[in-house]
């Protein structure tokens, strides 16, 4: 997957990268060199969710379908 480093030294990381290390905006993310001499990408530290519902981004519940859904959505559960 490569990337483009912009003149301000940015670089976008993948989403499939941010996904795999659970990278979310404002997520703090270091770099290491390894013994092969190889810089590695990791998250810096685990940090609770900035939202109390971004731990339920995402899905709408275990087993319900799409009636079910629009049910609770209307009021009609």
């Amino acid at each position: 997957m490569p990337a483009t480093v912009t003149t301000k030294g940015q670089v976008t990381i993948p989403k499939p990268v941010r996904d795999l290390l659970g990278l979310i905006p404002g997520s703090k993310v270091d770099f290491r060199r390894n013994a092969a001499g190889e810089v590695v990408l990791r998250p810096a530290e685990k940090t609770p969710a900035t939202s109390q519902f971004a731990k339920f981004r995402g899905h709408a519940g275990k087993g319900l379908d799409t009636e079910a859904i629009m049910a609770l959505t209307r009021g009609d559960a």
